[in-house]
């Protein structure tokens, strides 16, 4: 079964550099927002800080580093 697809309005910035994202990038930017998502909509809303700290630590673990992540957010 195909994954569903969504819109999502997004900055220029933000999509010039998703769109410009290689496959693998684009897949790891895929499953850290639907891991966001569905944790979002368990119920209990943790703080932004916690949000941004969970997602900052699987991102971690997936290979997301530093660099790759600037780089995403450049639109290079």
């Amino acid at each position: 079964m195909a994954n569903p697809i969504i819109t999502i309005p997004l900055d220029p910035q933000t999509a010039k550099a998703y769109n410009s994202a290689g496959p693998e990038e684009k897949r790891k930017i895929q499953a850290l927002l639907s891991l966001w998502l569905r944790e979002l909509t368990v119920g209990e809303f943790p703080s932004l800080q916690e949000v941004l700290d969970q997602v900052g630590r699987k991102a971690k673990a997936r290979g997301l580093t530093p660099e790759m992540l600037d780089s995403l957010l450049k639109g290079a």
